[in-house]
């Protein structure tokens, strides 16, 4: 490979000033299937956080720790499948495998970021500095969010890993199959859950939740 190939990388911003419409992964979803307003009966909550900021993270942990830690003020999760969160929860690093993680910020954020963290890591060339890729996914992905009383109920319909308390504390997150879709599924609080799918997978997750959620009133936060 030459030194030229091995240098150069293509940084795309995905949002650019270019006014183009963007649309909610479930957008066909709830003109098609409903949103079921949220009610006093409902004991699961389903929230759509869509458009957020999704980069891969891959390389030497202690490199990328050190980077993103100064980037963003908190570090690589330090045990596997487990996440670490800002103060304010708007910004998360979820382990995936021994040498790479998924961060979710906030929509808009996710270009800058990027450039900062290659900043902070430097430059590749050198020597002294491991092999890293850093990929924006956020086009690609979405997240959905459970939370009600039921939402451990809804998800032992949903998945075969086990999601009693004992095996999954808050701060948990796996890779798993939900229904016939593969997802991380993510306890971030006693009866809060996140579900960060492909946006292909959007739609079917949505049906399957809402008849899985149905016994329980499920409602769809607008």
């Amino acid at each position: 490979m030459s030194e030229q190939t091995a240098t150069w990388f293509n940084h795309y911003d995905a949002r650019p000033e270019v006014e183009v419409p963007a649309e909610s992964p479930l957008a066909w979803s709830y003109h098609k299937s409903g949103r079921p307003a949220v009610s006093q009966k409902s004991r699961v909550v389903l929230r759509e956080r869509a458009m957020l900021g999704h980069l891969i993270l891959r390389g030497g942990a202690i490199v990328l720790d050190e980077a993103v830690r100064g980037v963003l003020g908190f570090g690589l999760p330090g045990r596997p499948n487990t996440l670490t969160q800002d103060e304010g929860g708007e910004r998360s690093i979820q382990w995936l495998s021994p040498d790479e993680w998924l961060l979710i910020v906030p929509g808009g954020e996710e270009f800058a970021l990027e450039g900062r963290l290659r900043e902070a890591l430097g430059d590749a060339r050198d020597t002294s500095v491991k092999n890293y890729a850093i990929v924006n996914v956020s086009g690609g992905q979405t997240l959905l969010e459970l939370e009600g009383e039921m939402a451990r109920e809804l998800l032992m319909k949903s998945t075969p890993y086990d999601v009693h308390p004992d095996a999954f504390p808050v701060g948990k997150g796996v890779t798993t199959v939900f229904a016939k879709a593969n997802l991380i599924l993510r306890r971030t609080g006693e009866e809060r859950w996140e579900l960060v799918l492909r946006r292909s997978f959007a739609d079917f997750c949505y049906r399957w939740i809402l008849d899985a959620g149905s016994e329980y009133a499920i409602g769809v936060e607008r």
